[in-house]
């Protein structure tokens, strides 16, 4: 019994202790939103589809590039097919080009502005007679590569990054929800072993001074001595049950930080008030907004999208498509610099390619129809989430009524069962009762004020649920809107 008691005494003692860490709920989800490594994971992958978005987003801006060449010499020894004869060419260049390349997304094709711009020694001989040339030469040119008769591909993965970005984002919002819950049901699990721990410690307690009594009597002789067995028995079985409580408590302390993502030695306690206010719930509003603003109903139509892409992808496999090619530029060359467009050499070029399929075995057919098919499976599954989501919604409400009816319940069973042990207790002490039959009383309580605290972080909890599932606070009347950093990154 000593034993027993000194943890308790050390227990409670450890409350007061400055390092321990104090939550309520709103701390406890302030830390696991910021520390928690499942927030963190979340948050990271976030970020990386979002730096994904801004690097395509740059990718779409003028490119400027520029190619050093300031040494290349080259001497050889060639067949002239055309006269029949040998020659030998030595070369030296020193070249440079400034490019800048506008990629267009209406279009999917690129505007280009090269300038190459060089000086070159050059020196040849064939039989014994000498030739060469020093000279500056720059090439000027406008150029557009547009591709025809096909889809915007471009566009396309642009579009397909914005749709990843915002899937990253639902899936951290939800995320997001889902750790509220986390965190809501291990802090009452807490909470609740926390409150046990503190009943278990009351009828410790009330069992301790009924032991008191009978042995008073006992040693008086105004009481059996079978009663003094049974009190110790009750004490026992109390200090028993308070090491047990004390003991699931801790292990709900661990749960809750290893969730929280503090060190698992880390002393915290506990902070809270279960007040339970009903809430009116309106069960169609609750349907309407939820399958107006639920996530998952946006990742199906994400889904949709994607999916889409993908058959005009698919659609595309041995399509018929072509290139054109068209440039225009200045050519000049001259071995004064000053000179060098003074006779410029105009350089159009028009090209025109095409890709023509002839025959693929059915390959094309086939994809497209399987494709066509993962789209219909996407409705199929889209539909069948809005049933849960109403079927999930009606069983919520369902849950708060009957709540909310238990606990008026056992408010009432505890008041009965408060004044029926406090009867008791003084029939016990004059020897009216046993005390078996006093212990009866005792767990009576004790358990019916377990139950009500029970249904009332029942009531908390079902309350919560229904706001994650309508996305709608009925406590606060309001609307919620998970989004709110991605929606403000999109408006940057």
């Amino acid at each position: 019994m000593k034993k027993i008691v000194f943890l308790f005494a050390a227990w409670i003692t450890s409350l007061g202790v400055s390092a321990q860490i104090a939550l309520n709920m709103e701390k406890a989800l302030d830390i696991a939103m910021s520390s928690s490594p499942t927030m963190r994971k979340s948050a990271m992958n976030l970020e990386r589809y979002q730096q994904t978005l801004l690097a395509q987003q740059a990718s779409l801006k003028s490119r400027f590039s520029l190619k050093l060449d300031p040494v290349d010499y080259s001497k050889n020894r060639s067949f002239d097919n055309r006269l029949s004869q040998w020659y030998t060419n030595e070369t030296f260049n020193s070249s440079g080009t400034f490019q800048i390349d506008q990629p267009i997304l209406f279009t999917d094709g690129v505007l280009s502005l090269v300038n190459r711009f060089g000086w070159q020694d050059n020196r040849s001989s064939v039989d014994g007679s000498e030739n060469s040339n020093k000279a500056f030469q720059n090439n000027l040119y406008l150029q557009l590569s547009q591709p025809i008769f096909t889809y915007n591909r471009r566009k396309m993965e642009l579009k397909e990054i914005e749709l990843d970005y915002e899937n990253a984002a639902i899936s951290y919002a939800l995320q997001r929800l889902d750790m509220e819950r986390r965190i809501t049901d291990q802090f009452y699990a807490v909470y609740m072993a926390q409150d046990n721990l503190n009943i278990s410690l009351e009828e410790l307690n009330d069992a301790r001074k009924n032991f008191e009594i009978i042995k008073n009597k006992v040693e008086a002789d105004l009481a059996a001595r079978d009663e003094l067995f049974q009190a110790e028995l009750n004490l026992a079985t109390a200090e028993s049950g308070s090491e047990d409580r004390l003991v699931a408590l801790e292990n709900s302390k661990d749960l809750l930080k290893q969730t929280l993502g503090i060190a698992l030695d880390e002393p915290v306690t506990i902070f809270a008030e279960i007040h339970v206010e009903p809430v009116k719930i309106d069960i169609n509003k609750a349907i309407s907004h939820a399958l107006a603003t639920r996530l998952e109903l946006r990742e199906r139509e994400i889904e949709a999208e994607k999916l889409e892409f993908q058959l005009v992808k698919t659609k595309s496999l041995n399509e018929f498509k072509g290139d054109i090619s068209i440039s225009f530029g200045l050519t000049g060359d001259n071995n004064n610099l000053g000179k060098l467009y003074d006779q410029p050499t105009q350089s159009p070029r028009v090209a025109v390619s095409f890709m023509v399929p002839l025959f693929d075995w059915g390959e094309k057919k086939a994809r497209v129809k399987a494709q066509e098919t993962a789209i219909l499976i996407n409705q199929l599954e889209k539909t069948e989430n809005v049933k849960d989501i109403e079927l999930g919604i009606r069983k919520t409400y369902r849950n708060l009524e009957n709540n909310q009816r238990q606990i008026e319940i056992a408010e009432q069973n505890v008041k009965n069962a408060q004044l029926t042990y406090d009867l008791n207790a003084e029939r016990y002490r004059n020897g009216d009762i046993t005390g078996m039959e006093m212990n009866q009383f005792q767990t009576q309580l004790s358990s019916k004020k377990m139950l009500l605290a029970q249904a009332r972080i029942n009531y908390k909890i079902e309350l919560l649920n229904l706001k994650i599932q309508t996305l709608y606070d009925f406590d606060l009347d309001r609307s919620i809107v998970p989004l709110t950093s991605y929606s403000q990154a999109k408006k940057k």
